[in-house]
């Protein structure tokens, strides 16, 4: 089977009736079909946390394995959204210790997130995407982060009201309490300001 490149295009909250579940949009690299899929908050934290480069205080999960991989010489060479059954999608991240190459099964969002982390290509096939991947229209965009002020605490408190200083204090506030969006949005601002 041809295997199709992809790319993370967003990452946003769902519209599903799921609470707590977000949506991570691949697209295509050589086209315009978009694979959206569903994925629950704490994949999504760790995706978002390693494309915004946050080191949490304490190592993820996903972190973990790379930790695991790279100590028993094995890298991972590839993600592959591999199939969609009864809506599901199933994903297999392709590993390689140099002599043996292995296929492991994974949750798209788990596979994604360790992709990330070795900083290896995503691919997907062609059934995938001819049975689940949209073409947007000119009406309809990739849900992206609304550029309104991020309020913080209490009612009208906005990050751009503060010193640089206090959103160092307040970004520290956050990591120590794995509040790791309240940190991305913090450190945005104080990027901003440099």
């Amino acid at each position: 089977m041809n295997k199709i490149k992809i790319e993370i295009l967003g990452l946003s909250s769902s519209q599903s009736q799921t609470t707590g579940s977000f949506a991570l949009v691949l697209g295509e690299v050589e086209g315009e079909r978009r694979l959206p899929i569903i994925i629950g908050m704490f994949e999504a934290q760790a995706i978002a946390l390693e494309i915004e480069k946050i080191t949490p205080n304490r190592p993820m999960t996903h972190d973990l394995f790379k930790s695991f991989a790279h100590g028993f010489d094995f890298e991972v060479q590839e993600i592959i959204i591999s199939d969609l059954k009864e809506g599901v999608f199933f994903a297999k991240i392709v590993c390689s210790n140099g002599i043996k190459d292995i296929e492991i099964d994974a949750r798209p969002s788990d596979a994604i997130a360790i992709g990330i982390r070795f900083e290896v290509p995503f691919y997907t096939y062609e059934k995938v995407l001819s049975e689940a991947g949209i073409i947007l229209t000119d009406d309809e965009e990739v849900l992206e982060e609304e550029n309104e002020p991020v309020v913080v605490e209490k009612e009208g408190e906005r990050l751009q009201d503060f010193s640089v200083d206090k959103l160092n204090e307040m970004l520290d506030e956050a990591l120590n309490a794995e509040d790791y969006e309240k940190a991305a949005k913090i450190r945005d601002e104080i990027n901003k300001r440099s």
